[in-house]
């Protein structure tokens, strides 16, 4: 018969070690968050660079967005949306979204009132 093992000591977590999470990983969760409000326009999906210092992730990201639209209603959806998932996602605080708009294009037709109206 063989004796139960010695259960070790429970390490402190300051003296564990630490998780870093690097600036590519923060940069692909905002990638990914600004694809998920502007989705992916004609020239590609959204792109993000981020720096991270300690736990604050400062953000910077580059999409097209569609046209004739509120552009800053488009941005701060987006900016929510970041801040968010990388609160979440990597547990940092978002202090700054920056956002460059890199190109516009045409959100789909609607039909101007009255004029979807077929001519007898």
């Amino acid at each position: 018969m063989t004796s139960p093992r010695p259960v070790p000591p429970k390490v402190p977590a300051a003296e564990r070690g630490a998780t870093r999470i690097t600036d590519r990983v923060v940069a692909k969760i905002a990638a990914q968050a600004a694809r998920e409000v502007a989705g992916a326009g004609p020239g590609g999906p959204p792109h993000a660079t981020v720096t991270v210092h300690h736990d604050i992730a400062r953000v910077r990201v580059s999409l097209e967005l569609a046209y004739p639209g509120d552009l800053a209603a488009q941005c701060a959806a987006v900016r929510r949306q970041v801040v968010r998932r990388i609160e979440e996602g990597a547990g940092m605080q978002v202090p700054e979204v920056d956002i460059d708009i890199e190109h516009l294009h045409r959100s789909p037709a609607r039909p101007a009132a009255g004029r979807d109206r077929r001519l007898r």
